[in-house]
């Protein structure tokens, strides 16, 4: 195990090192919390997947094809699908209205009113979905040093935590394309073939198997529902997603960089599932399908090779958290405490704003760390904030969007409806139960209708600034800098 945990050890410490280099280049609010809008297609595509395939795509796709066989690719593709989505039908419009947060697209829209309420709805979600990636830590170290659980959270959240603050969002991306290219290599290159030769081809694959595990179906339509309605609408309005939009350098990147991104989603669900699959074969009475992506790392794969393949897990995870948690300060920062305190800093102040985001990246990442000590139960965090994210922030956002007659009324009371509903809703049905989000969602539709047609129609003045900024005419709120990275 030297020459794995070598591989490790060395991994670890270029991601220490790009923040360092990011740091360098984080000079102004615009390179720290948007890599200064200056992303080409090569970059913005590597570390728009990176986000979007965590720990939870890696581990836990491999963990569903073990148990379903290859259906359980459905929850990675549609996250793929989602990426698609954005990038074909949104990514553009987005990309224009040269904004930070989510929230602050809603203000533009609705006239200055959203902000608060839908920032702390977003920000309860990006936190959650760091939380649960830096959880899962514990499961990766402990394969490799046979760590404590508290003390494997403590060494990958710091880590994570140290590139973020250092460099933001330039030592993010440039630590992401690393993950990018460690997953694709890890993942797809050897992990996949070697399981499929291990496990005697795919002829031996169904001759061991049940045929349900190759039916595409497998997992079951009503499954396949929520996975769309959650993952796949989760990546068109999540915070973390809307800032790697944000980093691309036209639309055009936006819209034809993540279609390539969603694109290698699609084959990484498959590729995962196929693991999973073979892995049942080799190991069929594991005492948990998430153990399946260790197993056969550490029983199966060779020195060198093994700690390569961990290395890319390691990625995965690190890749998803550290955009949830610049995700999570950058909501907290730009759309709670500045609006609370009543104070919006000026463009002239960036150098002092990167100040001010940084210590808000290490304070939220210090408590990202605590809770994932103190938090058990992943499954039911990770449901919880996509629930609130979908029931609560998905009908006013894409009704900005869409419907001109959406007013900030009815994005306020849809917040406020579909959020509430969708909590008492899972006190009633229970967490994990699919009806929580399905009838919030409704609810947050029928009410963003109801109260938008019965209120006065969003001013007319509001209405053509926001039409400017969604043909790129707008007023930016930082200049564009030169050079461009490809």
């Amino acid at each position: 195990m030297a020459v794995d945990y070598t591989v490790i050890v060395v991994y670890l410490a270029g991601m220490l090192a790009m923040g360092w280099w990011g740091m360098r280049r984080a000079k102004s609010k615009a390179e720290f919390l948007v890599a200064g809008r200056r992303l080409g297609p090569w970059m913005y595509s590597g570390t728009m997947a990176a986000i979007v395939l965590g720990g939870a795509s890696t581990i836990g796709g491999v963990g569903l094809g073990y148990q379903y066989g290859l259906s359980g690719a459905w929850m990675v593709f549609t996250i793929g699908l989602g990426l698609l989505a954005l990038s074909v039908f949104f990514s553009a419009r987005i990309a224009r209205l040269k904004v930070y947060t989510v929230s602050e697209m809603l203000d533009l829209r609705y006239g200055g009113r959203a902000g608060v309420i839908s920032g702390v709805v977003m920000w309860a979600y990006t936190l959650m979905l760091a939380v649960t990636s830096t959880i899962a830590y514990a499961t990766i170290f402990d394969v490799l040093f046979d760590l404590n659980r508290t003390v494997a959270i403590i060494i990958g959240g710091s880590i994570v935590v140290a590139y973020s603050t250092l460099g933001g969002m330039w030592s993010i991306t440039l630590t992401d394309m690393v993950q990018f290219v460690v997953k694709t290599i890890g993942v797809l290159l050897l992990l996949l073939p070697i399981a499929v030769v291990k496990a005697g081809g795919f002829s031996e694959m169904k001759a061991k198997l049940p045929t349900e595990y190759f039916d595409p179906l497998g997992i079951g339509g009503e499954t396949i529902f929520t996975y769309v309605l959650i993952y796949t609408f989760g990546m068109l309005i999540g915070q973390d997603i809307w800032q790697r939009v944000f980093t691309a350098r036209s639309d055009k990147v936006a819209r034809y960089g993540g279609t390539v991104a969603g694109t290698y989603c699609l084959v990484y669900a498959i590729a995962g599932a196929v693991i999973g699959t073979a892995a049942k074969v080799m190991y069929p009475d594991l005492p948990s399908a998430d153990a399946a992506f260790a197993t056969i790392v550490k029983d199966e794969l060779p020195m060198g090779v093994r700690g390569l393949v961990l290395a890319a897990a390691l990625a995965a995870v690190m890749s998803t958290s550290s955009g949830a948690l610049i995700a999570c300060a950058t909501v907290a920062n730009n759309d709670i405490w500045s609006r609370l305190r009543g104070a919006v800093a000026p463009t002239s102040q960036d150098h002092d704003e990167v100040k001010g985001n940084r210590v808000f990246i290490l304070v939220m990442g210090v408590g990202v760390i605590a809770i994932a000590i103190a938090l058990n139960d992943v499954v039911q965090a990770l449901t919880v904030a996509y629930n609130l994210l979908v029931a609560g922030l998905l009908v006013p956002i894409l009704g900005g969007l869409l419907w001109r007659r959406g007013t900030a009324a009815g994005a306020l009371a849809a917040v406020a409806a579909g959020g509430l509903s969708v909590i008492g809703l899972m006190w009633g049905y229970g967490i994990l139960a699919n009806e929580p989000v399905y009838y919030g969602l409704l609810i947050s539709l029928a009410v963003y209708v109801v109260v938008s047609l019965a209120t006065r129609p969003t001013d007319a003045a509001v209405l053509a600034a926001w039409r400017e900024r969604l043909a790129g005419r707008g007023t930016e709120p930082v200049a564009e800098q030169a050079p461009v990275s490809q």
